[in-house]
């Protein structure tokens, strides 16, 4: 049993896959080919804004944002301790320094209510995650009147009030990382905007700082997506919505067969949808439950062991154990259990007998 079934997923599409790519073949334009801007106007169109800018990876999108609103040395963005460092990395990237708020236990999303007390007269923007696959309440953090950029790397195509990750702010970030809901089969990743100033300063900015060989009116770096991977997501797009489906009816299994035993991922409140980029639950004893399971030959994964706060490169900032308890918490606790649109029912099954019998086993 694989935790993500890439191969899988080729077979099943390979038609269609090795087509686009024998396509970009016999073109030749590997750089910023055709199949970036159809991708991007279809990703545009999908989200509900004017502008897709496609780059290099989810962090060098998150890198370009924070570049197109001038944030740099001198400035605080806020965001979560309990995330991959791609977040916090990218700020540290741009010179900013990143200011950490807890999350909130049930969701692992940011805790709002503490965001307030984080603003400083040098916070110029904010960085909610959209963990594992649902976005927080955006709309009311854009109301502590800063720039928000989403981090929605774990949540294209989930949405919230109707509107579509990466659609809500003033610009959210996506990556299309493998093993993504919808994944290249490379780096790869994309910046959302309907801010035209915005969408230009990005679009120069992924291609060393200009739009036009030869001038380059901004400091840019070389984030260009690569054309191979854009055939790959063209390729793969037909099938995303089926794909979204199936990721919510396992997650509804999981729900069903676990949740009078363990703590299943809650749903933000509101009108919701989660794609489940990871299925998480939360077990006091983990690291036991994983050893157990993986005895039975059930793939599990932890997303993510160290809080950013604990991580050594961000230790000059000067926070400690219990500073973030929430996040600490969850850091021991999480686990996440195989779940990608390839996973069959009878595997699902294999895994959910294993879980349940976690409890006899390691008194979880």
């Amino acid at each position: 049993m694989q935790f993500v079934d890439l191969q899988r997923q080729y077979q099943a599409y390979q038609e269609e896959i090795d087509g686009a790519i024998a396509k970009v073949l016999q073109g030749s334009q590997y750089i910023m080919g055709p199949e970036i801007k159809q991708i991007e106007t279809i990703l545009s169109e999908f989200v509900g804004v004017e502008h897709c800018i496609t780059c290099g990876s989810g962090t060098e999108g998150l890198q370009l944002a924070l570049m197109a609103l001038e944030i740099g040395p001198g400035d605080e963005v806020i965001t979560v301790p309990f995330t991959w460092i791609s977040t916090a990395e990218a700020i540290s990237l741009v010179g900013a320094t990143p200011v950490f708020v807890d999350i909130c236990p049930e969701t692992f999303n940011i805790d709002i209510d503490q965001i307030g007390q984080a603003i400083t007269s040098r916070t110029k923007a904010i960085i909610p995650v959209s963990l594992f696959g649902q976005m927080p309440d955006l709309k009311r953090i854009e109301e502590f009147g800063l720039p928000v950029i989403e981090d929605g790397a774990q949540s294209f195509g989930a949405t919230r009030d109707g509107e579509r990750s990466c659609g809500v702010t003033l610009m959210g970030v996506t990556s299309f990382f493998p093993s993504k809901p919808l994944g290249c089969y490379g780096d790869g990743g994309a910046v959302f905007t309907s801010d035209g100033e915005l969408a230009h300063r990005l679009k120069a900015m992924r291609t060393h700082g200009g739009i036009v060989r030869h001038h380059h009116p901004y400091l840019g770096m070389n984030s260009r997506f690569d054309t191979l991977q854009a055939a790959v997501l063209l390729a793969k797009w037909p099938h995303f919505a089926a794909e979204l489906k199936r990721r919510r009816a396992l997650a509804k299994a999981y729900d069903e067969a676990f949740g009078e035993v363990f703590r299943v991922p809650a749903l933000e409140t509101g009108d919701v949808t989660h794609v489940y980029a990871q299925y998480t639950l939360r077990l006091p004893e983990r690291d036991e439950a994983a050893a157990y399971l993986a005895a039975q030959g059930i793939p599990t994964a932890i997303y993510y062991p160290t809080c950013l706060h604990q991580q050594p490169v961000f230790a000059p900032l000067g926070w400690g154990p219990g500073s973030f308890p929430q996040a600490e918490k969850a850091a021991s606790e999480v686990l996440s259990l195989p779940l990608h649109p390839f996973l069959t029912d009878e595997a699902q099954s294999e895994v959910i007998e294993a879980v349940l019998a976690l409890g006899a086993e390691v008194g979880v």
